[in-house]
Order: structure tokens, then sequence, then C-alpha cells
């Protein structure tokens, strides 16, 4: 007799993806100046750190909303007591415009059309379950996060068919790939929803061109049945905010679809997680135009809300002016300025990065480093580099990229003291010709179960997490 469910017993969740599998080993041997000054550096964590000192003063400065205090009495009891779980209006007001401010204010947020959650990977759920069925399909450009295979998944059923982009183009969207992606769909008999793109993209760390996103309001009017969800948690990230073009109202004014029926097909999620550096606050939203969208998706909040608490502490935060202002300047700055130091460190090894303008990581060009032109040789090189070099980075297979060789480095969740050691180590890794070399067996072993990653044929994979949990179910 089988005690737990399909759900909890069945092999769903990815968490044997690399992704997952580098985290693990970080947290075996985690890096410490003091302590573990031999440890594993952890550059697989999209974190930004950069900027918590200007977060640390204004709480400094701000004690009485740091005590839940307003007009220097206790709020306490308020905050501690049910709330509704619409969440706090000054909030929600607050983050709208701040959602605004980071976007130039070339484009406005109206508060009654957001869904707060407990972060991107609850309101990416939730839209999941809002907008399709077991079963149905959502197309997703490559390389992507590789958290999407549990976040979009696997509790919902729901399958991901790649749209294949190619570093010939820098893995822009074509016309032709999404075509091809939506062919394929079809071919598997699925029954296409929707597309979700990152923007700025996880993991190229680019925003996405006018060009593309033309294509893709072009596929989607054509489509009258298919959305487009646009994860934008990264929109502060850019280096310069006029670079970034969102989804929401500036290109559907731009296309002139605003009083077409494609508004109500176009969705936005957010966080405070990266722009903020704020991932242990667990606050997300979901932006829609669509009423039936914002009322599901309201009722589906409950079960991942923000508590009260941090609601009136940001919105707080978020309400001062001053301070988002010069926070996110100071933010770009300090990120450009990160990004450029990996990007001259690794040139100066002998290793390029694709040309980026956002996000808190680079998308890395090891392909010379390989011993073949192979995923086996990917995955070769990865334990090389946790093992040896003592450095945990993203393999592009478990982000599905069509291409051996290329890894996610993160940037943003370290010192600078910290960033130069990493690349101390791998120069010296580079310069001793051992990216030839075999992995010790000992090494080799810890990753014994490790999943082999092909890309040959997107049957295989585009089903192997959801159809195991279907045939789970049938027997």
């Amino acid at each position: 007799m089988v005690l737990l469910s399909r759900k909890a017993t069945c092999n769903s969740h990815g968490q044997d993806s690399s992704y997952f599998l580098g985290w693990e080993e970080y947290e075996k041997n985690p890096y410490d100046i003091i302590k573990n000054p031999q440890g594993i550096i952890q550059m697989g964590l999209a974190e930004n750190q950069l900027c918590f000192d200007l977060l640390e003063s204004w709480l400094a400065q701000n004690t009485d909303v740091a005590c839940f205090k307003r007009a220097g009495q206790s709020i306490f009891r308020e905050l501690a007591l049910f709330q509704d779980y619409h969440g706090l209006s000054s909030f929600k007001n607050a983050l709208a415009d701040f959602m605004s401010e980071n976007r130039g204010n070339r484009v406005s947020f109206d508060s009654n059309n957001l869904v707060l959650t407990a972060g991107a990977t609850s309101a990416n759920e939730t839209l999941m379950f809002c907008l399709a069925d077991p079963g149905d399909a959502f197309l997703l450009p490559t390389p992507y996060y590789p958290g999407f295979d549990r976040d979009l998944k696997w509790r919902t059923g729901v399958e991901i068919v790649p749209i294949q982009c190619s570093s010939t183009n820098g893995f822009c969207i074509t016309k032709l790939a999404l075509e091809e992606a939506y062919e394929q769909a079809k071919k598997l008999n699925l029954n296409v929803k929707g597309i979700l793109i990152t923007n700025p993209s996880n993991p190229l760390g680019t925003t996405t061109t006018q060009t593309e996103l033309n294509i893709l309001f072009d596929f989607i009017t054509k489509n009258k049945n298919i959305h487009l969800v646009s994860d934008e948690i990264y929109s502060g990230t850019t280096f310069n905010s006029s670079e970034f073009v969102s989804v929401v109202m500036e290109i559907l004014k731009n296309n002139q679809l605003e009083n077409t029926d494609v508004l109500n097909r176009v969705h936005v999620v957010y966080s405070l997680s990266k722009d903020l550096g704020l991932p242990g606050f667990r606050v997300g939203a979901i932006y829609s135009n669509d009423k039936d969208v914002i009322s599901a998706a309201t009722k589906m909040s409950s079960f991942g809300l923000v508590s009260s608490q941090t609601q009136y502490l940001l919105a707080s935060l978020l309400s001062d002016k001053k301070f988002t202002k010069n926070y996110l300047r100071e933010n770009q700055k300090r990120l450009k300025n990160r990004q450029r130091k990996l990007v001259l460190g690794l040139e100066a090894i002998g290793i390029k990065c694709l040309k980026s303008n956002a996000g808190l990581f680079c998308w890395v060009d090891m392909r010379p480093l390989l011993s073949s032109k192979t995923f086996e040789a990917e995955m070769d090189l990865w334990k090389k580099i946790v093992y040896e070099v003592k450095l945990n980075i993203s393999p592009g297979s478990s982000c599905h990229c069509e291409e051996p060789g290329w890894f996610r480095v993160c940037f943003a969740n370290m010192s600078e003291e910290t960033l130069k050691l990493a690349l101390k180590r791998l120069k010296k890794f580079v310069d001793g010709g051992n990216t030839k070399r075999s992995c010790q067996k000992s090494e080799s072993q810890k990753l014994k179960g490790l999943r082999k990653k092909t890309m040959s044929n997107v049957s295989n994979w585009v089903f192997r997490l959801s159809l195991h949990d279907r045939e789970a179910e049938e027997r």
C-alpha cells in the first residue's frame, strides 16, 4: 500500500537538474574568507547584494517603520491581525508606482490589476493555473531559467515546448523559430495556450528587442487563443532604463493594440527579489488587464500571501520617491560596473561573453574549453569547475540551450574581492591546461546519478517530467 500521493512520490520536480545539483555541492562546501577559504564560490545564485547599504541606511533613518509604528504609535496589533488577501492598498499603490518608475515612467500600472503573490515563482505558477489546463503547452525561448521546469510544470501539468534560439544571432527570437515551435507542439498533439518570455532574459542578461516583441505580438494577434506572459523581474537591473521595453501598454500602444482583444491576453510577472535584492521577503505580483484572470489569481493567492508586516514596511520604502530614484540610479551604476569587471576578467583569460545590458549574470562562452562539441563534454567541464576550480556556475544544458559550452555566471551575489578570487581560480585552471583532463574518479562518482542532457530529440525531454506524472497516475 502506497502511503503518499502520486504527486509526492513522482520524480517530476526537476530537482535532479545540474542547476540544482550545483547548489547542493556548494552547500556542502561553501566558501568563506575566514572559515573556509578553499570552499566553493557560489556563482550560480542570481542574487543582488550590491545595494544593501542603501536599504540598511534607509531603515536606520526610518526606525518607526522598521518597528511597525505610525506617528510614533505601535501598529503591531493592526498588522498582526487578519488582513484581506487582496493586499494592503498602500502597498499595491506603491508597488504599481515603483513598477512605472523603473520603466522610466513610460508606462503606468493600475494597482487594481495587480495580484500579490509570494514571489515570482508563485506568480508564474498561478498564471499557469489560470491560463492553461493539464496537458496544454507554453512556448519558451531557449535558453531559459531552469526553475521553469518546476514552476510552470510540476503541479500544473502544463508542458513546455522550446523555441530554439541560436548563438548565430545572439539567441534572439526569430519568426521561423517561433513558428517551428508552434508546429512542433501541434505535431505532438499539444494545445498551445501561450508564450512565456523573461525580459530582461534569464540567463542571457539581455533585453528583448523591439523586433522580437513585434514578432511575438504579430503571432498572438494572428492566433486569437494564445497568451503572452512576460516575466519582468529583472526590469530594474538594466544598465540603461531606456533599453528596456515592457510589454504592458508601452508595446501595446506602439502597436495600436490597446483597444483590441490582445490587451487581455498580455500578462506581466514582477517581483522585488532582483531589483531590490529582497528574495527572502517573498514579494511577487501578477499584472493583467483581464478581470477574470485577476479574479481567479486573487482567489489562488490565498495559498501564498505576502505578510502584512512586509507590505507595510515596503509600502513606506517604495513611497519614498527620493530613495527610489537614487536607488534605481545607483543600482544600475553598480551592476554595470560589476558586470564590466567580470567580462574584462574573463576576456583576460581568453573567455568571451554574450554582449549583455541587464541582469545579475553573464552568458559565458566556454565552448573553446570543451574536449568535444557535446553535452557530455559540457558536463565534464562543469564537474571540473565545480570540484577542482571550486566555482558553482550553471551549465547551458540546464537552461535547455541547444549548443553545448555555454554557462551562466552570476556576479552580484558576492564581494568584489570574492569575484577577483573566482577569476584567479579560473585563470589558474585555464592556464594549467586542465580543460582536457578527465575528472578524478572520486569526484565523478559524486554525480553518478546525474541525468545526461540531450537536445537532439525534443520530444524526449519536453515530456520528461510531466509524462512521468501522468504515467504514474494511469498506473
